[in-house]
């Protein structure tokens, strides 16, 4: 019998943290080698991004990099994003590129698209309490975000070594098996056709 053939899986992650020695930046990093067979994940840098202005959100006054925002989050199969918390929120420089990119409201490339979030923070509680507002940000636009309690890794400085390589292999498997449930999510609605189908409803 012929085994049918599996398609690859295309993840665009995104670090909530312009932060050049950033804990998040260092996770996003170890999740892309962790990645399964048939999964890619390229990091695209929010560094370029201006403050959303929505005089400038149309044609043609819309930033470049605004524009090459969205067509790689159209590209992308699905999202991976890694947040700091910020008194107890995510950091401006990640709501502002959803801002952007949630436009046009209920039509944009977010709508329908698999998301999995994930998050590290010096501190024991692994950024918990951004990610639950990063959730609620996302389904606002629409996203498919897992249904899946993410990533936390907290005390990072326990878990990275100095060259900011990802060694508690406990959180290694742990980062490896939520990759894994991300592509099986994403597999799922592409199969099943439901992300395309809340983008459609949504136009």
């Amino acid at each position: 019998m012929k085994q049918e053939k599996v398609q690859p899986i295309r993840v665009l992650g995104i670090v909530g943290s312009l932060r050049h020695g950033s804990h998040n930046r260092k996770l996003l990093e170890a999740a892309r080698a962790l990645a399964p067979g048939g999964m890619e994940i390229r990091i695209f840098d929010l560094a370029d991004i201006p403050l959303y202005n929505g005089d400038r959100d149309k044609d043609p006054e819309r930033p470049d990099a605004v524009d090459d925002f969205k067509r790689a989050i159209s590209a992308a199969d699905a999202l991976l994003i890694a947040t700091p918390e910020y008194n107890h929120s995510i950091p401006g420089v990640l709501q502002n590129a959803i801002d952007w990119a949630s436009r046009p409201a209920m039509k944009s490339p977010l709508a329908g698209k698999p998301v999995g979030i994930m998050g590290a923070s010096p501190g024991a509680l692994g950024a918990v309490r951004a990610q639950q507002q990063l959730k609620l940000v996302l389904l606002a636009t629409l996203a498919a975000v897992m249904p899946h309690p993410g990533v936390a890794v907290g005390q990072v400085a326990e878990k990275f070594d100095a060259a900011g390589t990802l060694v508690h292999e406990p959180t290694r498997e742990f980062v490896a098996a939520f990759l894994e449930d991300l592509g099986k999510w994403t597999r799922r609605l592409r199969g099943t056709g439901e992300h395309q189908d809340v983008a459609r409803q949504a136009a």
